[in-house]
């Protein structure tokens, strides 16, 4: 049954988390000497610049996945000067892990303030699902689990996503940082085409889930671990 609460949790907590992504990739480019997204305005936690950018991708498409099957499905995208990325390998990988590295960074946080309300007997262990990691008693309490929980399992999936060496993934522009110049070069040209993004893609809906399951459970059972 549709519950207009938790469609709008799921939702706000998938702009949050993409637009943290999006900012930390756009951060870490104009770091290492690409201003392209930060002419854009994408060095911003605040989501309109994202979009606007990513319209479909940030609203549309997420809103409906919600709606007809109760969980976010979305995508955003930072812009970044290729030449810059050719010339700057390793610069340009470490833009690709600053999207994932942010999510990383959420699902930390967010397991602390788990353990912090498990600890002080707030919540207590579900697991039933990734939005019902946690459970409590009273409206405001169990509100909180579920946010909690959706924030933890959300941003787990976006890092495990975005690590996969499978373009257009980010961790696709992870792998030129160990290839020389001339390697990394080509390697990028390849992974540019749309039909190599296309096939990557469909390689990661077949099998994506067969990959985070195993992380999932061993990420909740060091959430858990010495409470249970």
């Amino acid at each position: 049954m549709f519950n207009p609460f938790e469609a709008a949790v799921f939702y706000f907590i998938f702009v949050f988390s993409t637009t943290l992504h999006e900012a930390a990739h756009a951060w870490a480019a104009m770091r290492g000497g690409d201003l392209t997204a930060y002419r854009g305005g994408q060095v911003s936690i605040n989501p309109l610049p994202h979009i606007r950018r990513e319209p479909f991708g940030m609203v549309v498409l997420p809103v409906l996945s919600v709606i007809f099957s109760g969980w976010p499905l979305g995508f955003a995208s930072t812009p970044y000067d290729p030449a810059w990325a050719r010339l700057h390998p390793k610069r340009a990988a470490l833009m690709s892990l600053a999207g994932p590295a942010a999510n990383l960074s959420l699902v930390l946080v967010t397991a602390l303030l788990i353990r912090l309300f498990l600890g002080y007997g707030f919540f207590s262990a579900g697991r039933s699902s990734m939005a019902h990691l946690v459970i409590a008693e009273g409206s405001g309490w169990e509100s909180l689990a579920f946010v909690l929980s959706v924030f933890f399992s959300m941003n787990l999936i976006l890092f495990a996503l975005n690590i996969l060496p499978v373009p257009p993934l980010d961790g696709s522009g992870v792998l030129p940082m160990f290839l020389g110049r001339d390697y990394s070069m080509r390697l990028q040209e390849v992974f540019a085409q749309p039909i190599v993004a296309m096939m990557g893609m469909i390689i990661v809906w077949r099998g994506f889930s067969s990959i985070f399951r195993p992380i999932f459970h061993f990420a909740v059972d060091l959430l858990f671990r010495g409470l249970l």
